[in-house]
């Protein structure tokens, strides 16, 4: 039962013994106490089996979540190794990629440091040259050092240095490094290759090793022709091969006065050949451009080269 108003101008209320709940609510909304127990009981199965299914869900990516932390955890050595191999790698790749694109630098001219490291490897074995020419005017130039044992020394020289020296009586020649001088033996030479052999008595002076008995040489590669006079006991320019034959190494390397008889080495400090300024196998002198005698013509008469042992001086003229 419940109160009404019949009339809707009126806000008195009256009795109304005809009213009925809509039929839907006498559907859901049980009457007596055991029906209410049901839908308490039926509120929390409902609830509980809810929460069953949220917990399953939860655990679930519980479970998900710990099997990918495992999986990246399990094998996180393996991939940062990797990651570490990889970078490293690459670091080689550039640095690769990187002196590749500074070799035609390299090539264009040589560092200050390679030039250093060339002078501080030879120093010990290249002396000054110093003697007079025929008209008793000062001739110099440099010689080093092909062989030594306890008592004394083989040095190659230019013949263009030593020239006045070749005839009876000669003048004197003289070696120097630094404030230490030496007197020199013209022991043999050959006056077409412009070479000659000195002989000093002092033993056990650093040799400078010859290239192999076929250099590879090619057109363009860095060449350093080295004097005995300098403040660090050895000077040294750099040039250019211009041309390799039989005939000789032509190349542009400054060669001065001091360093005719000198070595010319590639970048390891190996010689090539003998530095000239008066070899000119094809007949006429060169300005800008000489040729440097190849190392292993010496062993043809100034020295005695034989296979895997120490060169020795060759037969008097």
């Amino acid at each position: 039962m419940a109160l009404r108003t019949r009339d809707p101008d009126t806000v008195t209320p009256v009795f109304d013994q005809d009213y009925r709940p809509p039929p839907w609510r006498e559907r859901l909304v049980p009457k007596s106490v055991l029906g209410i127990s049901m839908l308490i009981l039926a509120t929390a199965i409902g609830a509980a089996f809810s929460g069953t299914i949220m917990y399953a869900y939860y655990d679930y990516r519980l479970s998900a979540n710990e099997d990918r932390i495992e999986s990246f955890t399990g094998n996180f050595d393996q991939r940062f190794k990797t990651a570490l191999d990889t970078i490293a790698a690459e670091k080689e790749q550039a640095k690769a990629e990187v002196q590749a694109e500074l070799e035609p630098i390299k090539k264009i001219r040589a560092e200050g440091e390679t030039l250093e490291a060339l002078v501080k490897s030879t120093q010990e074995s290249i002396y000054f040259v110093s003697t007079l020419d025929e008209a008793g005017q000062p001739s110099v130039g440099s010689a080093f050092v092909v062989a030594s044992d306890g008592d004394q020394s083989l040095l190659l020289t230019s013949y263009n240095t030593v020239r006045a020296a070749t005839r009876t009586p000669g003048p004197p020649v003289k070696v120097r490094k630094g404030d230490q001088e030496l007197g020199a033996t013209l022991w043999t030479w050959q006056e077409d290759k412009d070479l000659a052999l000195l002989i000093v008595k002092k033993g056990n002076l650093k040799k400078m090793e010859f290239a192999g008995k076929e250099p590879i040489l090619k057109t363009g590669q860095r060449v350093f022709a080295l004097s005995g006079l300098g403040a660090s006991g050895a000077a040294v320019s750099q040039g250019f091969i211009a041309d390799v034959s039989s005939a000789g190494i032509q190349h542009d390397a400054a060669i001065g006065s001091a360093f005719q008889g000198g070595p010319l080495v590639n970048d390891k400090g190996e010689v090539l050949a003998v530095a000239s300024r008066a070899y000119a196998p094809l007949g006429f002198g060169t300005d800008a451009v000489f040729f440097g005698v190849p190392i292993r013509t010496a062993c043809e008469k100034v020295l005695k080269c034989p296979d895997g042992a120490a060169p020795s001086a060759g037969a008097k003229p």
